[in-house]
């Protein structure tokens, strides 16, 4: 069995201090196999921000996997924002902005799906896709397949579709070819699972996507929160981690249950 922590939109700068120690203790108790941070470390990719988020992660004794979001670009100062948008990013976080983790039971790749020129969406190129698809297509058949983005394949209720990843569709259709089991993202703030049989009709495929919510102040009517994934096919539990202001730490939720067999992954309770 393998555990993903999958944390999002941390937003350093925008984060409630005291939630730090009490989100690490948590992420510690779950002993994930890994930590997937989903994107937007900081709030204004500020120097200090960026700091923050990297003494946080390399407090961490977990292997980890980040991506950047459309707020680990900086938004006010123009020329770097166009010329040199990630450029904090890699020098702090990390250059790597494909990053793939691997091991005997499970395979997960970020993409950068952070643009200059986008007002806070976010977007995939086929070479992104490729590149991924070549990675999943070469890995062994069991293991499970994972791509983790800022941007979301898919949308809760009430959510415009402006907001879903750009070129969602075109992605879709070369990733089910690949296997993709599991998507993960965050960027709404707000906690959702779905499933791309809904939106993508692809025949024969059915993966999950899960979005975590935001750990910062910045809430869509949620309390912060995190999930946590625990993963052994043909089956995947996914929990929501939710901050508890009275306890002063994170309490797990019900978890759901779902287990892959002829149409995809599929809801257990």
């Amino acid at each position: 069995m393998r555990t993903i922590v999958h944390v999002s939109d941390i937003h350093f700068g925008r984060i409630d201090p005291a939630t730090v120690q009490p989100l690490r203790d948590a992420i510690a108790r779950a002993m994930p196999d890994l930590v997937a941070v989903s994107g937007d470390l900081t709030q204004r990719a500020r120097r200090q921000e960026f700091a923050a988020a990297k003494e946080f992660l390399e407090s961490l004794p977990f292997h980890r996997l980040v991506v950047p979001g459309n707020h680990d670009v900086p938004l006010y100062n123009v020329v770097t924002r166009f010329t040199v948008p990630l450029a904090r990013y890699r020098r702090t976080i990390t250059d790597d902005l494909s990053p793939i983790y691997r091991d005997d039971e499970m395979i997960v790749i970020g993409v950068n799906t952070a643009r200059s020129w986008t007002w806070g969406e976010g977007r995939i190129n086929a070479r992104q896709v490729d590149d991924v698809v070549a990675h999943l297509s070469g890995a062994p058949r069991d293991l499970i397949r994972i791509v983790v983005t800022h941007h979301p394949f898919d949308l809760p209720e009430g959510v415009g579709e402006e907001r879903l990843l750009g070129r969602a569709t075109m992605a879709m259709a070369k990733l089910s070819t690949a296997g993709a089991d599991l998507f993960l993202a965050g960027h709404l703030h707000v906690s959702h699972i779905g499933h791309t049989a809904e939106r993508y009709q692809i025949a024969g495929h059915s993966a999950l996507v899960v979005q975590a919510g935001t750990v910062s102040t910045r809430s869509r009517g949620e309390q912060p929160s995190f999930n946590v994934l625990r993963i052994q096919r043909p089956e995947i539990s996914v929990a929501r981690m939710v901050w508890d202001q009275s306890a002063g730490g994170f309490s797990e939720t019900a978890a759901s249950r779902y287990r892959h067999g002829e149409v995809g992954w599929i809801r257990r309770d």
